[in-house]
């Protein structure tokens, strides 16, 4: 593979991996650190036979992370328990703000996963928060897939044994965004049924309806009819650190959707269009 190719996929993948290297590490300059470093590694060595190069980008800023992550354990100084950064200084949303809910939640489980033994959240941040196959993040940790199954497993109990379940169940989230968003693509009405709570609220913001967003609508048979055959353009991203949806055309985030989940149930949906809020949200593509 040509240089001008690589540089072009490592820039393209950077919002991505920044974002991966963040949930290991915690830190926004740590995890500037660790994709410089990526870069440098794969500057160094080429990417001659690679074929998925956003699957071996995604591999070296783990590995780069994991041993990061050993050597802060062993340091005296180690910084368990810190409170994560916030990019703008902003304090937590309130609970009147609730499209910046998933913000608070995300931050909520930087400190959770702080508790993590190094394997635990390596394992548990590239399957259950970037959806990264097990023999994938198998071969990251030099173990079998299984024992990086168990890996994320164990991690999945520690953080839902230490906050609310309805919060920080970041693959359960997943599985419903992502059922959500296959029956929306396949016109399946019983499937959007399935995974809206009755009184369902879809929540655009004024942005969101300027660019052609549906108005706010009430309640699970309104919004499935609304959004029943639509989200085709719509892509699995991070928001606020969570699992949600984003329009990127041309690899630029124009919208964004986050979900309020409670009991597997979905009971507001927020199509976020202001550029502002955008970047305050942290959206970041995950199939880039």
């Amino acid at each position: 593979m040509d240089r001008d190719r690589v540089n072009q996929q490592f820039e393209a993948s950077r919002p991505r991996l920044r974002a991966l290297a963040h949930r290991m590490l915690g830190s926004y300059e740590e995890a500037e650190d660790a994709v410089q470093e990526a870069w440098l590694r794969v500057d160094r060595a080429g990417a001659t036979g690679v074929d998925n190069i956003g699957g071996w980008l995604t591999t070296v800023v783990a590995r780069i992370c994991l041993d990061r992550l050993r050597a802060r354990r062993s340091r005296p100084e180690d910084t368990s328990g810190r409170l994560p950064e916030r990019r703008d200084g902003a304090e937590p949303a309130g609970p009147e703000d609730e499209v910046l809910l998933a913000e608070s939640v995300g931050a909520a489980l930087l400190v959770v996963l702080d508790r993590l033994a190094p394997a635990e959240r390596v394992a548990f941040v590239l399957h259950d928060v970037f959806a990264v196959p097990f023999d994938e993040v198998g071969a990251v940790l030099d173990r079998t897939p299984e024992a990086a199954r168990q890996l994320a497993s164990r991690a999945r109990r520690r953080v839902q044994g230490t906050a609310p379940a309805a919060d920080l169940d970041i693959g359960r989230r997943r599985e419903v965004v992502d059922a959500f968003l296959g029956a929306a693509r396949g016109g399946d009405l019983d499937g959007l049924l399935a995974v809206l709570h009755p009184d369902v609220v879809l929540r655009p913001d004024a942005e969101a309806v300027r660019l052609g967003s549906f108005a706010e609508t009430h309640g699970a048979g309104a919004v499935a009819a609304l959004l029943r055959g639509g989200a085709s353009a719509a892509r699995p991203a991070l928001v606020g650190g969570l699992p949600g949806l984003a329009w990127a055309p041309g690899g630029r985030v124009r919208g964004a959707i986050a979900f309020d989940i409670v009991d597997g149930c979905i009971v507001e949906i927020h199509v976020v269009g202001d550029g502002d809020e955008l970047v305050r949200l942290d959206v970041v593509v995950l199939d880039a």
